[in-house]
C-alpha cells in the first residue's frame, strides 16, 4: 500500500523554483506555492498547485499545515524575511528546507531560529542550473541531521541526486566549494578558447579535442559551447555567481584561508556586474575579451538577456 505523500509548501518560483516545483507536482505531491511576483506562479496553478497571496498562507491554509516547507529565494536576507513571516504558523515537527544559496553563517542562524520552535532545518543548495532543474538532474548538497535527512530524502530525490554532507550549515559550505570550482573553471575555459583563437587554431576543434582528455568537464561541455555560440542568455546568472564568490571569500576569511585564484575570479564577476548582471556566468568571456582588445572568440553576434 502506497504511503500518503507529505503536503509541501514551495516558496519562491523564479528561474530555478518554477521547474523544481513543477517536478513535485508531476511526482504527485500536494503543493501550495507562493512567490512575491504572483504572475510567475501561473504555470504551477494551471498544473494543479494552490497559489496563495502570502508565504504564511502557503504554509497554513484553511486549517491544514504543510509538512515540508521548501524555500528557493534570492539571498540570505530574503530567506530570513520569509522565515520571519511563516514562523508564527509553522507546526511542531515540520521541516524547513532552504534550497537557496546563502552564507553558511546564515544557514546556522536559520537552524537556531527554527530549533526553538521544534522545527527541523535543512540547508540543501543545488547545482545544475535551470536545465538540471527541468530534467531532475540537480546535484543537491544537504546539511541535515540524519533523522531529518531520512525523512526528506525521497522528496529531494525528485530534483536529482541528493547527498547528506553533514549537519545543518554543511550544505551551504559544500555549495560554496561547488561554486568555487564552477566560477574558476568558467574563467579558465574562456582563457583556453581565447588563446586558441588568438594563436590561429579553430577554437571549436580545440574544445572537441580537449574533451577526450583530462581537461574534460561539464563546464567545458556546456559553457565552452555557450562561449563558442556567444549565447549568454541566462542559466546561472553573473549576479548569482558574483554573490557566491563573495560568500566563498567571506567563509575563507572566517577560516583564515587565502584563496588567490578565487580572489581573481571574484573580481572578474564583480566587474561584470556593472555591465551584464543578468547574463549567464559564461559571460566571463566578455570581460576577458575586454582585457584583450582586438581578440574575439568567433564571429557570431552576442545573445544577451
Amino acid at each position: 500500500m502506497q504511503h500518503k505523500k507529505e503536503h509541501i509548501a514551495f516558496l519562491g518560483t523564479g528561474l530555478m523554483g518554477l521547474p523544481m516545483a513543477m517536478r513535485l507536482l508531476q511526482a504527485g505531491y500536494p503543493l501550495t506555492v507562493w512567490n512575491r511576483t504572483k504572475a510567475k506562479t501561473q504555470p504551477l496553478a494551471l498544473a494543479g498547485a494552490k497559489v496563495t497571496d502570502s508565504a504564511a498562507a502557503a504554509v497554513n491554509r484553511d486549517g491544514w499545515h504543510a509538512d515540508i516547507i521548501i524555500t528557493m529565494l534570492d539571498s540570505g536576507p530574503v530567506v530570513e524575511e520569509v522565515l520571519t513571516q511563516i514562523l508564527p504558523v509553522l507546526s511542531t515537527g515540520s521541516i524547513v528546507i532552504d534550497m537557496s544559496s546563502t552564507k553558511q553563517s546564515e544557514a546556522l542562524k536559520f537552524h537556531a531560529l527554527l530549533e526553538k520552535q521544534t522545527v527541523a532545518f535543512i540547508d540543501a543548495p543545488v547545482s545544475g542550473g535551470v536545465i538540471g532543474a527541468q530534467n531532475g538532474k540537480l546535484a543537491i548538497m544537504a546539511g541535515a541531521s540524519e533523522i531529518s535527512f531520512s525523512r526528506v530524502k525521497e522528496v529531494l530525490s525528485v530534483f536529482g541526486q541528493v547527498t547528506r554532507v553533514g549537519e545543518p550549515g554543511s550544505g551551504q559550505l559544500a555549495k560554496l566549494c561547488n561554486q568555487l570550482i564552477v566560477g574558476g573553471t568558467i574563467n579558465i575555459v574562456a582563457e583556453a578558447l581565447l588563446l586558441a583563437q588568438a594563436g590561429g587554431a579553430d577554437p571549436a576543434a580545440v574544445r572537441q579535442a580537449l574533451r577526450g582528455g583530462f581537461a574534460e568537464s561539464r563546464i567545458l561541455e556546456v559553457h565552452g559551447q555557450r562561449m563558442l555560440d556567444r549565447n549568454f542568455t541566462p542559466g546561472g546568472q553573473v549576479k548569482s555567481q558574483a554573490k557566491d564568490m563573495r560568500n566563498i571569500l567571506d567563509a575563507a576569511k572566517s577560516f583564515q584561508l587565502d584563496l588567490p585564484l578565487t580572489n581573481q575570479a571574484a573580481a572578474i564577476f564583480e566587474h561584470l556586474l556593472t555591465s551584464h548582471p543578468g547574463a549567464d556566468h559564461s559571460a566571463a568571456l566578455l570581460e576577458l575579451e575586454n582585457r584583450n582588445s582586438g581578440i574575439r572568440l568567433g564571429k557570431q553576434e552576442n545573445q544577451l538577456p
